[in-house]
């Protein structure tokens, strides 16, 4: 199985695969190599990637970037100041 995070620069990129319009928003492990993202925001107008951001930088404590995958659902985002081993602690992985 792939790595889904990995040290770039002064921080790290997460493969991260979503479900919109769930019935909650929650971080639910993994799929295919990605760390699986539910949000109940819709896809439509940005929305699911705005609330996925906001989740993944709740949950570790910085901002978060969305770097590639606006309108997929597998999406690659950037944290800066923080190193792998950090996200995996903090999202439980």
């Amino acid at each position: 199985m792939k790595e889904p995070v990995r040290a770039v620069g002064d921080g790290c990129e997460l493969a991260i695969w979503v479900v919109p319009g769930a019935s909650r928003d929650q971080i639910s492990g993994l799929h295919d190599g990605r760390i699986k993202v539910r949000v109940s925001a819709p896809p439509e107008g940005g929305r699911a990637n705005d609330a996925v951001c906001q989740l993944l930088s709740d949950a570790i404590g910085k901002p978060v970037t969305l770097l590639r995958g606006g309108t997929s659902r597998a999406k690659v985002v950037f944290v800066p100041g923080v190193t792998p081993e950090g996200v995996r602690g903090i999202l439980g992985y």
